[in-house]
């Protein structure tokens, strides 16, 4: 089935190599394109898109339209897929593109769509109700993030932290459960004792593993040395918090 995008960005050099780059690619189509906030969500009413890839800045302020436009759709279409695409890894913008739910919704780096791999990736992800965050802007929540004293994580048991610190790497339940010498019913009571005291429990399981995780990087967490298996036993992915296995 081909999956039908509408794209914002109101550089117009990037937008049409984007644009370029996508109409090359079989089983996806451009339906229409925006340079900013309202004439993006025109474009989604008129074309009907399964995706929207939108710069994470654009007219009229360019301050966070990228970030609103989710938070619209998540009301108006909610079938609606999200790719933002920024150059900046910061984690507010991550948090709140997650905000009310993570299925659906990807974050990416400019500077790392290199080439249309990537970017294709990230659109039939959201459009199949997956997220992705980019590898770089993990890293960056770790390299920036610093730990508050009065931080929620500061009330999870070192067990807790192994088990997060392995959701962090993508793992699944069984996987961690393999990883710590635990059964599975166990890593379900730990992994819902952490979603409680970091004030995730009224979310859907998926959504609280990836803010669980992003408060954890954005701690300055460290995930576990080591094995790196995902949670489809292979090597890490570049999501986060989207088990397979």
């Amino acid at each position: 089935m081909t999956v039908r995008v509408v794209l914002a960005e109101d550089n117009a050099l990037l937008r049409q190599g984007l644009e370029t780059m996508i109409r090359r690619v079989g089983g996806v189509e451009v339906v229409g394109t925006a340079t900013d906030l309202p004439s993006l969500e025109q474009a989604v009413l008129d074309s009907e898109p399964d995706v929207v890839v939108t710069d994470i800045r654009m007219p009229p302020s360019h301050t966070d339209e990228g970030i609103r436009i989710a938070g619209w759709l998540r009301r108006e279409r909610p079938g609606v897929g999200v790719v933002v695409l920024s150059q900046h890894a910061e984690a507010s913008y991550a948090i709140a593109l997650l905000d009310g739910g993570a299925a659906g919704r990807a974050y990416l780096l400019k500077e790392r769509v290199a080439g249309v791999d990537d970017l294709i990736r990230a659109i039939r992800a959201v459009a199949a109700g997956e997220s992705m965050i980019d590898p770089t802007v993990v890293e960056g929540l770790v390299a920036a993030g610093s730990r508050r004293r009065d931080s929620a994580l500061d009330r999870l048991t070192p067990r807790e932290r192994e088990v997060l610190g392995h959701m962090a790497q993508g793992w699944s339940n069984a996987a961690i459960a393999a990883s710590l010498v635990l059964s599975e019913r166990a890593v379900e009571k730990h992994s819902n004792s952490i979603f409680a005291k970091l004030g995730l429990t009224d979310e859907p399981d998926l959504n609280r593993r990836v803010k669980a995780v992003l408060m954890f990087l954005h701690a300055g967490g460290a995930a576990p040395a080591g094995d790196e298996r995902s949670a489809d036993g292979g090597g890490r992915n570049g999501r986060v918090a989207t088990p397979r296995g």
